[in-house]
């Protein structure tokens, strides 16, 4: 299937499906998107009300499930968010179908983002082999996973869900109360997912399989976004 990329309204780029008329990030904003949906109301949420106040942050390693690993762009922010504030990280994402080394250079990320040396990052990101865990900074560890949603077997482990696989729109399947049981159970109790959506048929599979589902506002074209706590 032809992708090709394309420049995003904040300046960002991302990787579009001319067939399915779909995007691996807004066409909005794609960093715009991932600080809103994925880094305030996912991550910033998460240490500041989910987690136990009793914890100790700087010591505390916060596990993160992408659902959608894609460009690596809500691992790179996240990332960066880590080095800022601090704190450790433990991040895994999956993938199904892992972009292209030439599709990886064309994105302008670290350019977007003006962080001195974070070129190195991203693309470390990337260059590290798949199924293995690998140390990216001092506190920030990634395990790249090639596998379907659906083969995810993980019970209580992670604290945060970054919920980004393509809409319902195009791959309704992913968007199930089967899925979500299988989120629901990977999540620690008080763990949290964020997504994007804000379909009513997407609330209700969440709903359905147990957790507690918010409304909060979307990021730029986007009128709301779900998060849902275990």
């Amino acid at each position: 299937m032809k992708r090709e990329i394309i420049i995003t309204a904040d300046g960002s780029t991302t990787i579009q499906i001319p067939e399915w008329n779909e995007q691996y990030h807004s066409k909005h904003g794609a960093i715009q998107e991932a600080n809103h949906v994925f880094v305030k109301h996912g991550l910033h949420h998460f240490w500041n009300k989910e987690l136990n106040p009793k914890k100790d942050l700087k010591s505390y390693n916060t596990s993160i499930l992408e659902i959608g690993f894609g460009t690596g762009l809500n691992a790179f922010i996240t990332l960066l968010e880590a080095q800022k504030a601090e704190l450790n990280i433990n991040y895994c994402g999956v993938e199904a179908y892992p972009v292209s080394e030439n599709e990886i250079k064309a994105l302008n990320y670290t350019d977007s983002l003006k962080v001195e040396n974070s070129e190195n990052l991203f693309q470390k990101l990337h260059e590290t082999s798949w199924e293995e865990k690998h140390i990216i900074t001092h506190n920030f560890t990634l395990l790249k996973q090639q596998q379907l949603f659906s083969e995810i077997n993980d019970i209580e482990f992670y604290d945060i869900i970054y919920f980004d696989a393509f809409g319902a729109r195009v791959q309704p399947e992913l968007w199930t109360e089967t899925i979500f049981e299988i989120m629901y159970k990977a999540l620690k109790p008080k763990g949290i997912l964020v997504t994007y959506s804000a379909k009513g048929s997407v609330r209700r599979a969440m709903q359905a399989v147990g957790f507690t589902v918010e409304r909060l506002p979307g990021p730029p074209g986007k009128r709301e976004m779900l998060r849902a706590i275990k």
